[in-house]
């Protein structure tokens, strides 16, 4: 929001507010790690982004995915090689510019991002079912005023992971992102 923005409270927030949210995000961040431990075996959280990267935006090319992680093409390049090498990603020729490579996430690959997202939702579902049903839906518009403020974007459906950069259709945390 805009400092002009009548909603924008110019004293700020208070400290309680703000160990609030600390505490919030903290818990939260419980959650998205034990998510990703379970599948810490298959891929390192680098390579776990490229899948989210790949299934929040879509098939890319290798220099979109570099962007988006923030390192350079080579990196991405030895990240990518392992997850071709694992079957979660599939490497073709872009039929656009045949200089660049598609990157796009196998059956295997989706599914692995979809295990995270449900073990995600469903440790949260457990936190919020421990909540009064009333203070859930009080819940409700505070965090999407947050998540607003923030800068999130609504996400499409299933993929609300985060980890993603300014580029263009983006999605957020809405995770993870999955979150991340």
């Amino acid at each position: 929001m805009a400092p002009s923005d009548p909603r924008v409270d110019a004293a700020g927030p208070s400290a309680e507010q703000i160990e609030a949210i600390r505490l919030a995000s903290r818990a939260l961040v419980a959650v998205t790690a034990q998510s990703l431990a379970s599948v810490e075996d298959r891929v390192t959280l680098p390579q776990f982004r490229i899948l989210v990267i790949l299934a929040s935006r879509g098939p890319q090319n290798l220099r979109s995915v570099a962007r988006g992680l923030g390192v350079n093409p080579s990196a991405a390049t030895r990240l990518c090689n392992k997850l071709v090498a694992a079957g979660l990603l599939h490497r073709t020729d872009d039929p656009a510019d045949r200089r660049y490579l598609k990157l796009r996430l196998t059956t295997d690959g989706y599914q692995l991002v979809q295990s995270v997202i449900d073990q995600r939702s469903a440790a949260i579902a457990t936190v919020l079912a421990k909540m009064p049903p009333q203070l859930r839906d009080d819940l409700l518009p505070a965090l999407r005023a947050f998540a607003d403020a923030a800068g999130e974007v609504p996400e499409r459906p299933i993929w609300a992971l985060g980890w993603t950069t300014d580029e263009p259709g983006r999605l957020h945390t809405k995770n993870t992102s999955s979150g991340s």
